[in-house]
């Protein structure tokens, strides 16, 4: 619908990948290590991101089919926000599990409940989130954003550029 309002560039975003979010963390947790990956995220939630992610990348590759004059770049959130977490540490992140929600009272290792999120009386918030990825069991602190922004700028912005000045 915006090519046919006159969108030239276009950014499509992706899915984070949504196993490494707190609320499914905790929602989804269970005792078998082998259901986690790497980086302590949930292997079937990521694998269906990366699944959403591919169709997109594919609906997209057919749109740019047939709008040759119009650039679209694909936002990679998913690689974006692995990225983050694999170098959280040297990032300024904490070491010890930096998607701990910070605005939220959990009893787990992820700070993370339903029934006392972010915003609810006594709930409190962490000394530093510019130390945590997560804010509230759901969305990233500014911090994280701010690196998941930096990186997906240096990845899909040339992409955009030579699409644009190639067609």
């Amino acid at each position: 619908e915006v090519i046919k309002l006159g969108a030239k560039n276009i950014v499509v975003p992706g899915n984070f990948p949504i196993g490494c979010v707190p609320i499914y963390l905790v929602m989804f947790r269970t005792n078998d290590a082998s259901k986690y990956d790497e980086l302590g995220c949930l292997k079937e939630y990521n694998e269906f991101s990366q699944f959403h992610n591919q169709h997109l990348n594919e609906a997209i590759q057919d749109l740019e089919g047939q709008y040759p004059g119009v650039a679209i770049a694909y936002a990679d959130y998913y690689s974006a926000m692995t990225w983050l977490l694999r170098h959280a540490p040297s990032l300024g992140f904490e070491r010890d599990r930096p998607e701990k929600a910070c605005c939220a009272e959990g009893h787990n290792p992820y700070n993370f409940d339903l029934g006392q999120a972010c915003g609810s009386p006594r709930v409190p918030v962490c000394p530093d989130p510019t130390k945590t990825v997560n804010w509230d069991g759901i969305h990233m602190t500014q911090q994280a954003n701010k690196f998941v922004a930096i990186w997906l700028l240096r990845h899909f912005v040339p992409k955009l550029l030579q699409r644009r000045f190639h067609a």
